[in-house]
């Protein structure tokens, strides 16, 4: 008999009304024009709305809402996400690396990486912490089936929220996890991050406040945001229809250099998978991986051509436009009724979260980092790089490519963290 944390999925769910991914695209497409429509009116209630609730939150949420409790759409049984992930955001990070200030960047200072270390402390200790308080609270949360110790599925967990999903494989195969306990950590993973993303949207709204608390210095980020702002509105133009397909073949012409370089390299590294297993790189045989990474090196390669020249055109607003399609995917694949039905699982993955913000605040506050390092570096541990430089965006378009880069360093540090708090959880675990 299957536990009561099993994955609800596992059960039989009803059909959503529409399951033709051409209607589902309409759907997102339109829940996003709806809200920048909305957002750019200049009636009172909606400068009031907007101010409160910002643009980016809503088209994370709204799709979520068409997933559970509507059941419109079901994230689970569309394969748009994918198509966003691996199409649009490495197109996105391509035109939004194309005017690249990279001396700004560097000017940003070492406290990105502080904060980035301090997220993935957080969540290497977050996990025994947790362990030890819920379990003193509800000990039967612990007990999941004899050899399918809690610890061992949440090791899965560490592995995506330091790394990614290479490195929550990884975690499954190195402690043997059940395939029950497992799907119902993915959905642990994917809630409890998806609902702590949702926050760190919204703060980037209220960042200025927030700096204001931390007593931050914001003055290179601003610094860095002013420069490409200032850029950008020197060489404005009315793009053309060519500007416009010389953007598209940028774009796409970087996103399958990308691929073809990931369909290469990938692998040859698979071919070789005992000796990055030696050393715990598991995660450099991941296909998405190098398709993050080349993207990436072609739009900061590009940005030193005069093809950097059409930012003026809309290069970066169209990444952008890639981005929030890619943000709509994302939400649509939150179920939160799932929440009540692992409620002791995400008890502890949610204090685990908790955790981790408590550690990643305590830094920041005695180191007085910019808010900004809190989201992304925390996003780039959690997230990963399909979200990192979408919670960067949030903050300016400008500053989506400290997330990828961020981001890439999580896959390195994924399965060595990873492995680290396993072993903790399973000390905690025998409290």
């Amino acid at each position: 008999m299957k536990n009561s944390y099993t994955w609800s999925l596992t059960k039989k769910t009803a059909m959503p009304v529409f399951t033709n991914d051409a209607i589902v695209l309409g759907l997102l497409i339109m829940v996003v024009a709806c809200v920048f429509y909305t957002s750019s009116s200049g009636k009172p209630f909606w400068k009031k709305f907007y101010t409160i609730v910002p643009s980016i939150l809503l088209c994370y949420f709204l799709p979520a809402l068409l997933n559970w409790p509507l059941g419109l759409i079901d994230g689970e049984q569309s394969n748009l996400y994918y198509v966003a992930s691996r199409y649009l955001l490495p197109a996105s990070l391509v035109l939004l690396c194309l005017s690249i200030d990279l001396k700004g960047i560097m000017n940003l200072g070492p406290k990105a990486i502080i904060m980035f270390l301090a997220a993935t402390v957080g969540i290497v200790l977050g996990g025994p912490l947790a362990i030890l308080l819920i379990s003193s609270i509800a000990p039967s949360v612990l007990d999941v089936g004899e050899g399918q110790e809690v610890w061992r599925g949440l090791s899965t967990v560490a592995g995506s929220w330091i790394g990614g999903g290479a490195n929550q494989a990884s975690m499954k195969e190195i402690f043997k996890v059940g395939e029950d306990l497992f799907a119902t950590m993915i959905v642990v993973d994917v809630i409890c991050a998806n609902i702590w993303t949702g926050f760190l949207l919204y703060g980037a709204n209220i960042s200025k406040k927030v700096d204001a608390w931390l007593k931050s210095d914001t003055s290179a980020i601003d610094d860095l945001k002013r420069r490409v702002e200032e850029y950008q509105a020197g060489i404005a133009k009315i793009p053309t229809l060519a500007d416009t397909y010389m953007i598209l073949a940028i774009a796409f012409g970087g996103t399958a250099l990308a691929h073809w370089g990931s369909d290469l390299i990938s692998p040859m590294l698979a071919a070789r998978m005992e000796w990055l297993k030696r050393f715990s790189l598991e995660s450099l045989a991941s296909g998405f991986f190098w398709i993050v990474v080349i993207a990436t090196t072609v739009g900061v390669g590009l940005s030193f051509t005069r093809l950097r020249k059409y930012e003026g055109a809309g290069a970066s607003r169209l990444g952008s436009v890639f981005i929030f399609i890619l943000v709509a995917t994302i939400g649509m694949k939150m179920n939160i009724r799932e929440v009540f039905d692992n409620l002791g699982l995400f008890s502890i993955g949610i204090t685990w979260m908790l955790f981790h913000v408590l550690i990643m605040v305590v830094v920041a506050k005695l180191i007085k980092a910019p808010f900004f390092f809190v989201a992304v570096g925390s996003q780039a541990n959690v997230g990963g790089a399909a979200s990192a430089p979408v919670v960067a965006s949030a903050f300016s378009p400008a500053l989506a490519p400290v997330g990828v880069l961020l981001a890439v360093l999580g896959y390195a540090l994924g399965t060595y963290g990873a492995l680290i708090c396993a072993f903790l959880m399973e000390r905690a675990s025998a409290f």
